[in-house]
């Protein structure tokens, strides 16, 4: 049982609902550190109990604290405190499971699609192809620590990797599969940045609110011959994550 402190009185006549209430108090027992990054939270059936409320009410609190990416549910396992954001580093080419991993955290993928197919003319621009040719697509979401974090759409040349699409797991980590059975890897990329809300669907597939700010990412993977091998859309959430640059000032002669 969790030693955290829930007794505060809820103000029954306030007006304010409930739910609200208990939001708001776990909120600040997370700002003030009682509540710490990575720690379970007690069941819904205990916080009901010790705040003479429903169930239904607890679980409405608990819902809305994750979407606001400050808890986050593993089930059967319970509810848990987030950690920081995650900063995205654009100095290293990493793959999601890269970054992942170099932070100590478990990577997964949940694959909602892997086709071969047409490309579009943004796919088929960017990696240098004719219309006529084929590409994979690979659309995940990605997950740290059973959180999703974001959505992934990967396209690739096929005539690069042809038998992809037989030999590879897509839940698995895609660079490594490159570098290892195709010699294939990415030594420099050009991404673009931007902001927007997320869509309905988006919003499901990362258990936030429709609407919730989301982070676009646009990028492309050139080989060591400068050759396009890579361009991914990316769709990842704006509560877990922040973006960080180090910007060197150009040195100039002053006379």
């Amino acid at each position: 049982m969790n030693e955290i402190s829930l007794i505060e009185p809820l103000e029954r006549s306030s007006g304010v609902p409930l739910y609200y209430q208990i939001q708001q108090l776990l909120i600040r027992q997370i700002h003030s550190g009682i509540l710490k990054p990575g720690q379970p939270i007690p069941s819904l059936q205990e916080i009901a109990a010790r705040l003479g409320v429903s169930q239904m009410t607890a679980r409405q609190a608990i819902r809305a604290i994750c979407d606001l990416g400050l808890m986050y549910s593993r089930q059967g396992k319970g509810t848990f405190v987030s950690g920081m954001k995650h900063e995205r580093n654009f100095r290293q080419v990493l793959s999601f499971t890269e970054e992942m991993k170099g932070r100590g955290l478990m990577p997964g993928s949940r694959v909602l699609s892997f086709r071969i197919q047409a490309g579009n003319r943004e796919v088929t621009t960017a990696l240098g192809l004719r219309p006529s040719q084929r590409i994979f697509r690979l659309r995940r979401v990605r997950v740290s620590d059973g959180l999703p974090m974001g959505i992934e759409c990967s396209c690739l040349p096929h005539q690069i990797c042809p038998d992809l699409l037989n030999t590879f797991d897509p839940s698995a980590s895609l660079y490594q599969e490159l570098a290892e059975h195709y010699g294939i890897r990415m030594e420099v990329t050009d991404e673009v940045v931007e902001v927007g809300k997320a869509t309905a669907e988006e919003a499901k597939l990362l258990k936030v609110s429709p609407s919730s700010p989301v982070f676009l990412f646009t990028r492309t993977s050139y080989g060591q011959n400068g050759k396009p091998l890579e361009y991914v859309k990316s769709t990842y959430r704006g509560d877990r994550y922040r973006i960080v640059q180090r910007l060197t000032r150009a040195k100039h002669n002053i006379a």
